[in-house]
């Protein structure tokens, strides 16, 4: 392989699921500041708002996530359009 086109800070990183904290470990570039102790071991960890865990597709369940109130927010802005 040629030397110096790879990134430096490849290395194992917890990413966690936040809808239903559901974890994993795998390799990645992505910087992050947080760390979590993770069976044993400290990890960099990467948040998500939705994974292959939680995601209607993979899951085969219609599950409302409402992060930030964006749903109430949605709601409220066309509710005029009821009938």
């Amino acid at each position: 392989m040629k030397q110096g086109i790879h990134p430096e800070n490849y290395r194992e990183v917890v990413f966690k699921d936040m809808s239903n904290e559901e974890m994993f470990v795998c390799k990645s570039t992505a910087d992050t500041k947080d760390t979590i102790e993770f069976e044993g071991k400290e990890y960099p960890l990467i948040k998500m708002e939705i994974s292959s865990s939680s995601h209607p597709f993979y899951t085969g369940k219609t599950k409302l996530v409402d992060t930030a109130g964006r749903v109430d927010k949605f709601m409220n802005k066309y509710k005029k359009f009821t009938k």
